[in-house]
């Protein structure tokens, strides 16, 4: 969904999406994802409560006529049959579907908690259950590789983008954020991650090098952002798009070419060099990495349990199996 795209939505989700932007401080595209799955869970209950005809384009369905007394009468079975569209119609995943769970139960506790209804349609909704799987991320001579890959016209921005990565941990959205007065005389970085929350992180000489060569070569004439660090071709600050075509490009070039690797999986991929070859305790992980929740930095201690058992597994001796013992009485 565009941000302008949320003008279009009925008058109390749009205080919904205010309210998480401002005082929740969410992302912009965390905020974004709740509207536009709002948008299909409202769109949804149009077809199932017959406001629209039968042959109306689901895309093409308008909802900013919908209005206090129409949420009033929505309940709990409205809802898992909203998330029994999803699967069996849209398709989604049980991950994408608990994403949208997520956004329907929080937008009816905002209106709970504002007042504007007395019972929450939501308040015991179940979530579909999510197999947790354990994150894709690239070896150490993988990472290594990746970075032999780079070179052409912006070899200093790219290297240095992906050594960032790396080494660092970064989301995406914490890259393109950066501006040079980021960097702190300390060879420290003030990264603004989810929700706007402030975390310093210190470079390694791997991140100090490869910056100190891209400054030499920054641009400094004609630029429209000047305080941004990372500079497009169009001296422009980089976006998010760009950063995913340079990484796409230097993983097809390294031969990594499975599905499922991006841009994210560099940061798994410094989460896991750092839990597994540097020794980092996992909170402290956690604080690098931003994570809110324990939790969610732990799935890195699985991955090294995995790996254990995938050794085992390799044994040359894993596939042999002894012969029955035959006993004197047979």
């Amino acid at each position: 969904m565009r941000k302008q795209d949320i003008y279009s939505l009925p008058e109390l989700v749009q205080s919904f999406i205010n309210y998480q932007l401002t005082v929740k401080n969410k992302s912009e595209l965390t905020v974004l994802e709740y509207a536009s799955d709002l948008r299909t869970f409202f769109r949804f209950l149009k077809i199932k409560k017959y406001y629209v005809k039968d042959d109306t384009s689901f895309n093409k369905i308008e909802i900013n006529d919908i209005d206090e007394d129409f949420i009033k009468s929505i309940r709990i079975t409205d809802i898992y049959s909203f998330l029994a569209y999803c699967q069996m119609n849209l398709h989604n995943n049980a991950k994408t579907r608990s994403r949208k769970v997520s956004a329907v139960r929080m937008f009816f506790k905002f209106l709970s908690s504002q007042g504007i209804i007395e019972d929450n349609p939501a308040k015991d909704l179940d979530s579909p259950n999510v197999n947790k799987s354990l994150p894709k991320y690239l070896t150490l001579e993988q990472s290594q590789n990746l970075l032999d890959c780079v070179d052409g016209q912006f070899y200093e921005r790219d290297y240095c983008i992906l050594t960032f990565f790396l080494n660092c941990g970064m989301r995406l959205s914490e890259l393109v954020g950066l501006n040079l007065n980021s960097i702190r005389p300390d060879n420290s970085v003030r990264i603004i991650g989810k929700g706007n929350k402030e975390r310093i992180i210190y470079l390694n000489d791997a991140c100090i090098h490869s910056l100190n060569r891209y400054l030499q070569v920054r641009p400094r004439d004609g630029l429209k952002d000047r305080n941004a660090l990372f500079i497009s071709r169009q001296k422009n600050r980089i976006s998010r798009r760009n950063v995913q075509f340079i990484v796409k490009k230097y993983l097809e070039s390294a031969g990594i070419t499975e599905e499922g690797y991006s841009v994210h999986k560099l940061r798994h991929t410094a989460a896991t060099l750092m839990y597994q070859h540097g020794n980092v305790d996992v909170m402290l992980l956690k604080e690098i990495l931003g994570h809110e929740n324990l939790s969610t930095t732990q799935i890195y201690t699985h991955v090294a349990n995995e790996q254990i058992r995938q050794a085992v597994a390799s044994n040359p001796l894993a596939d042999k199996k002894g012969k029955r013992k035959v006993s004197d009485k047979e």
